[in-house]
C-alpha cells in the first residue's frame, strides 16, 4: 500500500512543483525568441527575487508536511485545523507585505541584483524592473497555491491539482502570447502574464476549501504565534534550500559576467530554468517523502519508515536517470527554444546543461534523503544538508574551477557539488552506525528505542475474505504468544474479525479499483493496539455508529460491539486513506 500511495502521490506532487516553473519556463521562452537576449540576461537577474518568495511558499509548504503529518497521524483534526489556519494567514500576510515592498524598492533591488543603474544606454535595467513588477503582482496567488497543494494531498483530493496545473499552463501560454502579438507590453507583461495565470489556477484549485465537504476548516480564533512559528521552524531546512539556491544564483551570475559576460549569464539563465524544471521530479519524490515520513515517525512505525526509505531512493534514482538521458540527447533542441538567434550563447548553453544535467541523479538522492531527515525528526542534519548542496560546494567548485576553465568550469561544479553532498551524508551515516552499509534501516537513521520491537508488533496485509480470516487467527495466536489469556486474545481476534472483515465485504466492492487493508497489532508498554488502514472510500466507523443508534439489539451489531470493546477508538482520512486506530 506505502508503493502505491507513493506513486499516486508522486505524479500529483511533480506535477504541483511545476506549478510556478512552468510560467518561468514559459516566460523564458517567450522572452528568448520575441524579446532579445538582453531580456533573457533581466530574467536571469530578477530570478533570485522570485525565488525569495518562492522559498517562503517552500517553507510553509514544508512545515505543513511535518506538522499536519504528526496531527494526522495521531487523528487529532483539531490541531489539523488550526495548522491550516496558521498556514492560509501566514501566507497572506507575507505575500501582499512582499508584494508592497517589491514595488517600492523595485530600482535598488534591480542594482543589487546586478542590472546597474538606471541610464539611457542601461537597457537590462528597465527590462529586469518592469518584470518584477509585472510578476510581483501574483505572489498572493502563487504562494497560496503552493500551500494548497499539501493540504489537497492530505485530503486525498489530486484530480483537481492536476487539472489546477493545466489551467495554469494553458492561460499564461494565452497571456504570453497576446502579450507579444496584440498588448506589446514588453517585459511587464510577460510577468503579468505569469501572475494573471497563477489567480486562474489558485482560484480553481482554492474552490475545494469552500465546500462543505472539505476537511479542512479555516477560523482565525485558532492562529496562535506558536504555530506560526513551529510551521516555519519545521520548514527551515527547506528555506534553508531555497535561500542556499538564491545565493547560489547570484554567485554564478557574478562569476560568470566576469568570465563570459553577459552571454554566459543569458545561458545559465536557460539552463537553470531547464535545470528547475528537471528538479522537480526529484523535488517531487522528496515532497512525498517529507509527508509520508511525518505519518510514520508520528505513528512510531519503523516497518512503513524502512519500506519507505527503499520506495524513494529506488523512485528517485529511476527517475533522475532517465531525465538525465533525455536531456543528453535533447539539450540542443530545449537550448533553442530560448535562444533561437544567438548562436554562441546557444552553443554555450548546450553544454553547460549536458554537463548540469550529471549532477541530477546525486542531487535527488541527497534532496530525498534530506526531506525525510527533516520528517523524521533530524531537522538540523537536514538544515545542513541543504546549506551544502545548494550554495557551499557548489559554490566553491565554480570558483575554484572557472578560474582555469572559464564557463565550463561552472557547468562541471554542479557535478562536483551535489556528488559531494551525497558522500558527505553517506558518511555521517556510517559514522553513526559504525560501519559502512547501504540498508534502509542504517540510511533511516532511528533511535534505538524507536517504536516498538518487532517481536512485539504483528502485521499483515489483507486482499480477500480468506485472507482476514487469516488475520483474526494470526492476531490470536500472537495475542496468545504474548501472555494474553484466552479472553483478552478472542476479544483481540474478534476486533480484528469485525473491522477488516467489514471493510472487504462493503469497500471492495464500492468500485473497480485494487485495494488492501494493513493490519498492525501492537504491544506497547501495558497498552494493546489495533491499527487499521485502508484505501477503499472514505468511512468513519466511529461517526457512522454515532450517527445510526438504533433501539434494535442487531443493527450494526459488530461495529457497536467493537466499538464497546475498546478503550478509545480514533479515525482519520488522509492522503485519501483510511486510519483506524483501537486502543484496547
Amino acid at each position: 500500500m506505502i508503493r502505491k500511495t507513493f506513486r499516486q502521490m508522486l505524479v500529483t506532487q511533480i506535477l504541483s512543483s511545476m506549478t510556478v516553473l512552468i510560467c518561468m519556463m514559459i516566460d523564458n521562452i517567450m522572452i528568448g525568441r520575441f524579446l532579445g537576449v538582453d531580456s533573457v540576461s533581466a530574467y536571469g537577474l530578477a530570478s533570485p527575487v522570485l525565488m525569495i518568495f518562492a522559498a517562503f511558499g517552500s517553507m510553509l509548504t514544508a512545515g505543513i508536511q511535518v506538522m499536519c503529518g504528526k496531527t494526522m497521524g495521531s487523528g487529532d483534526m483539531d490541531g489539523t485545523n488550526a495548522c491550516y489556519s496558521a498556514a492560509v494567514s501566514l501566507a497572506l500576510s507575507v505575500s501582499f507585505a512582499g508584494l508592497i515592498i517589491v514595488f517600492a524598492l523595485t530600482a535598488p533591488l534591480c542594482t543589487l541584483l546586478g542590472a546597474g543603474t538606471p541610464a539611457p544606454d542601461n537597457d537590462v535595467f528597465f527590462l529586469t524592473r518592469d518584470y518584477l513588477r509585472g510578476f510581483i503582482i501574483g505572489a498572493p496567488a502563487f504562494i497560496s497555491a503552493m500551500i494548497m497543494v499539501p493540504f489537497m494531498q492530505m485530503s486525498g483530493n489530486r484530480s483537481r491539482l492536476v487539472i489546477a496545473v493545466v489551467l495554469m499552463t494553458v492561460s499564461d501560454i494565452l497571456f504570453d502570447i497576446l502579450n507579444v502579438f496584440v498588448f506589446r507590453g514588453g517585459m511587464f507583461g510577460m510577468g503579468l502574464a505569469s501572475s494573471l495565470s497563477y489567480y486562474i489556477a489558485f482560484c480553481f484549485g482554492g474552490y475545494y476549501f469552500l465546500k462543505k465537504d472539505c476537511i479542512f476548516k479555516f477560523s482565525l480564533n485558532t492562529v496562535r504565534l506558536h504555530l506560526c512559528g513551529e510551521l516555519l521552524e519545521y520548514g527551515i531546512p527547506t528555506v534553508i534550500n531555497q535561500v542556499s539556491t538564491v545565493l547560489l544564483v547570484f554567485v554564478l551570475n557574478k562569476i560568470l559576467l566576469r568570465v563570459g559576460g553577459n552571454l554566459s549569464v543569458a545561458a545559465y539563465s536557460v539552463i537553470s530554468t531547464i535545470g528547475s524544471f528537471c528538479y522537480c521530479f526529484g523535488a517531487g519524490a522528496a515532497s512525498v517523502s517529507l509527508l509520508l515520513a511525518s505519518i510514520f515517525f508520528s505513528d512510531e512505525d519503523r516497518t512503513s519508515l524502512h519500506s519507505l526509505m527503499r520506495i524513494m531512493i529506488t523512485h528517485a534514482a529511476v527517475i533522475k536517470t532517465a531525465v538525465i538521458i533525455i536531456i543528453q540527447f535533447a539539450a540542443p533542441f530545449l537550448v533553442g527554444l530560448f535562444l533561437p538567434d544567438s548562436p554562441e550563447a546557444k552553443d554555450m548553453a548546450a553544454l553547460g546543461l549536458r554537463l548540469f544535467s550529471l549532477s541530477l541523479l546525486s542531487c535527488a538522492m541527497a534532496t530525498t534523503l534530506k526531506n525525510y531527515y527533516n520528517g523524521a525528526g533530524r531537522i538540523r542534519f537536514a538544515e545542513l544538508i541543504s546549506f551544502l548542496q545548494n550554495f557551499v560546494f557548489t559554490a566553491l567548485f565554480a570558483f575554484i574551477l572557472s578560474r582555469r576553465m572559464g564557463t565550463t568550469g561552472v557547468w562541471i561544479a554542479f557535478v562536483c557539488g551535489e556528488t559531494l553532498t551525497l558522500l558527505i551524508v553517506a558518511a555521517v551515516v556510517w559514522f553513526r552506525n559504525k560501519k559502512i552499509s547501504f540498508s534502509a534501516d542504517a540510511f533511516s537513521m532511528l533511535p534505538a528505542d524507536f517504536g516498538v520491537r518487532d517481536e512485539d508488533c504483528m502485521e499483515m496485509t489483507v486482499r480477500s475474505v480468506r485472507e482476514a480470516a487469516d488475520a483474526s487467527r494470526s492476531a490470536f495466536e500472537f495475542c496468545k504468544a504474548h501472555g494474553e489469556n484466552e479472553k483478552n486474545s478472542m476479544l483481540i481476534s474478534l476486533c480484528v474479525e469485525e473491522m477488516v472483515n467489514n471493510i472487504v465485504q462493503h469497500g471492495f466492492s464500492k468500485d473497480k479499483k485494487d485495494h488492501s487493508v494493513d493490519l498492525r497489532i501492537l504491544f506497547k508498554d501495558d497498552s494493546r493496539l489495533i491499527r487499521i488502514r485502508d484505501n477503499c472510500i472514505n468511512f468513519d466507523p466511529i461517526k457512522y455508529v454515532e450517527l445510526h443508534r438504533s433501539d434494535d439489539p442487531v443493527a450494526h451489531i459488530g461495529l457497536r460491539m467493537v466499538m464497546k470493546m475498546v478503550k478509545s477508538a480514533n479515525y482519520v482520512n488522509s492522503l485519501g486513506l483510511n486510519n483506524l486506530t483501537l486502543v484496547l
